[in-house]
């Protein structure tokens, strides 16, 4: 399988990026770490005639605290997530998750950015990174706009990212968590696409939960949070029947569908079962 012909670009700042998608239009693709957008032409589902890549753009490899939040630049790797001392520190299931992910070589390569910005209900890091509230940053010769990550997803492989449109930045909020894990099942022991997989966050004061969020990956064409469990959870005395009715809320939420990977039916129960797994991790564990 080859590359087809197609003109590259590697623009030095952010605008200049901005500037040549503007100007080329639907003609270019934006191009990271490469793990996914040039699997996609060599087998022919994506044919540019111009990649714009964003390998100079330094920047938008950071991960910092500031004032209120924790940054992670869009082009951070898989690898960077998961050396990242700060984000150990702060949120260790980020990159617990990083980690799970796919071979050294692929984690080298590939971006938070672009995990997301591909929009697969599988993907490993949106799950958790909505769990913890995050937002991001998509700018554009137009200018830039925020927006909640969970807004960002609409249906499988599909998103909110606008023509032109760079994802440049994700933001964790500042937040009064205890903890938060992700948990998926996969075919293999690691590298593996998730089967299911849920992430969760909590807040926890003394035996009662007064704060969760539950996002399902691998269960609906889209990723899922479950609002209308953690409506039903908050406030209430921690026990292992709040955790099981949680993971049964979470099952009947799920909307799987029939893979290669395992049936629907399979599917859901592995939800119940990731999710009420999840929630005890978080509730003992803290941040893990």
């Amino acid at each position: 399988m080859y590359v087809p012909d197609f003109e590259y670009h590697a623009p030095n700042t952010v605008a200049e990026a901005c500037a040549i998608l503007a100007e080329l239009g639907d003609r270019a693709t934006v191009l990271a770490g490469g793990t996914d957008v040039l699997h996609k032409m060599k087998v022919g589902k994506l044919t540019p005639e111009h990649l714009v890549s964003l390998k100079n753009l330094d920047e938008l490899r950071e991960i910092r605290e500031e004032p209120g939040r924790v940054v992670i630049g869009a082009l951070a790797s898989h690898n960077q997530i998961y050396n990242s001392r700060l984000l150990q520190r702060r949120y260790l299931s980020l990159p617990l998750a990083a980690h799970t992910m796919a071979s050294n070589q692929i984690c080298n390569l590939g971006t938070v950015g672009g995990n997301i910005v591909n929009g697969v209900p599988s993907a490993d890091l949106p799950p958790i990174l909505i769990a913890l509230d995050a937002s991001i940053r998509l700018t554009s010769a137009r200018g830039e706009r925020t927006l909640p990550l969970e807004d960002f997803f609409y249906g499988s492989a599909q998103t909110r990212i606008e023509p032109g449109e760079i994802l440049t930045e994700i933001s964790i909020p500042d937040q009064q968590t205890t903890g938060s894990t992700y948990m998926k099942f996969g075919l293999r022991r690691s590298g593996a696409l998730a089967v299911a997989a849920a992430a969760v966050s909590v807040q926890v004061s003394g035996d009662t939960l007064h704060g969760v969020r539950i996002v399902l990956a691998s269960a609906a064409p889209t990723v899922l949070r479950v609002t209308a469990a953690e409506r039903s959870l908050i406030g209430r005395r921690i026990d292992d029947e709040l955790l099981t009715e949680a993971g049964n809320f979470a099952a009947q939420a799920s909307r799987p569908r029939d893979s290669i990977r395992g049936s629907a039916e399979y599917r859901k129960n592995l939800v119940g079962v990731l999710t009420k797994r999840a929630l005890r991790k978080a509730i003992e564990e803290g941040h893990a």
